[in-house]
């Protein structure tokens, strides 16, 4: 984790100095929350992330970072090449993407739904992720009501944040898409989740959909870790959830932003951190991991000071945390640090 040592140390700062003002001061264990060591094989990163999933890929003008970590990724890859694959699928994406533009593979992946990304494509100077008003402040202080509706990594690291904080955390899965996280990653689950109480809902059914409204409209704080035309989907955008809960805080956290043309871009820790640049060069100028799912700790400790921000202005805001931006910005101090 070296590699993101550096912002780690800011964000655990900021989360302290903060947590402190609001009555309880977090401190961080780094070993705890950046490393799923425990849970996982993990090999050296290089031309491959750690997990094996992802690997870096030359197209005709530049570079690639390819996630193939869920089935359904395997599946697309005739889609998303325009042909069947006779043999190893990483043998024809190599091969592929070495005569079609960078752009291009891109923009077909967004279309697919494929977690492909160009290194380095997004910047950012700062860690700290935006905020957007969404209702008004006058958020109660006393005992904070979470619910955590996200998954995996970046977004049960920011609850776990505010559980520490003193919240009372709900977490909040979908009967038809469980958190992959409990079984893939038990170690990690339990120590971004072990605070929390939890709750199954089917989201397919009208009573999963009204109960859902029903919790979000008396929270103080959501975490969110899907598109938002998931939520556009239930009829629980932000917009409309604010609406008649003003003073809501809502944690989005996505790959690319919740506005824009990266909206419903798919993402994941280590594809993303390749699009934020948080990557090494070797001397013949190809890109390399610098370790494991990088950008879902820094996101997620990102998403904790936006949210610890937002408690200390009074809710009523949109965090717009993303994992490649999130990137980006520990990109950016690495490379200070280095030439310190």
């Amino acid at each position: 984790m070296s590699a993101i040592a550096p912002a780690v140390a800011i964000l655990a700062a900021r989360i302290a100095e903060l947590s402190a003002g609001l009555g309880a001061r977090v401190a961080i264990d780094v070993a705890r929350v950046a490393d799923r060591s425990d849970d996982i094989a993990l090999g050296p990163p290089g031309v491959w992330s750690p997990n094996r999933a992802c690997r870096v890929v030359e197209a005709a003008d530049g570079w690639l970072a390819v996630n193939l970590a869920r089935e359904e990724d395997r599946e697309l890859i005739p889609a998303w090449l325009g042909a069947e694959i006779d043999g190893p699928a990483w043998e024809a994406i190599c091969a592929a993407a070495r005569v079609r533009p960078r752009a291009g593979l891109v923009e077909d992946g967004r279309r697919l739904g494929l977690p492909v990304a160009a290194v380095g494509e997004v910047q950012a100077a700062t860690l700290e992720p935006p905020r957007a008003a969404l209702g008004r402040s006058g958020l109660r202080r006393d005992r904070l009501r979470v619910i955590d509706l996200s998954s995996l990594w970046a977004g049960p690291l920011c609850g776990s944040v505010l559980a520490a904080l003193g919240a009372e955390v709900l977490k909040v899965e979908s009967l038809g898409r469980p958190d992959p996280g409990r079984t893939a990653t038990p170690g990690l689950y339990g120590r971004l989740n072990g605070g929390k109480a939890e709750l199954a809902l089917d989201f397919r059914v009208p009573e999963g959909r009204a109960r859902l409204r029903d919790l979000m409209l008396a929270a103080d704080l959501v975490i969110t870790g899907a598109r938002p035309r998931a939520f556009d989907q239930l009829g629980l955008s932000p917009a409309q959830v604010c609406a008649e809960n003003p003073g809501l805080i809502w944690v989005a956290i996505t790959g690319y932003g919740w506005t824009g043309e990266g909206a419903d871009r798919v993402a994941f820790g280590d594809d993303a951190a390749a699009a934020g640049g948080l990557v090494g060069w070797t001397a013949a100028g190809a890109p390399r991991f610098l370790g494991d799912a990088l950008a879902d700790p820094v996101t997620g400790l990102a998403a904790a000071v936006g949210a610890l921000q937002a408690i200390e202005a009074g809710g009523g805001v949109l965090v717009d945390a993303a994992l490649a931006r999130a990137a980006a910005g520990a990109a950016a101090l690495l490379g200070r640090s280095l030439a310190a």
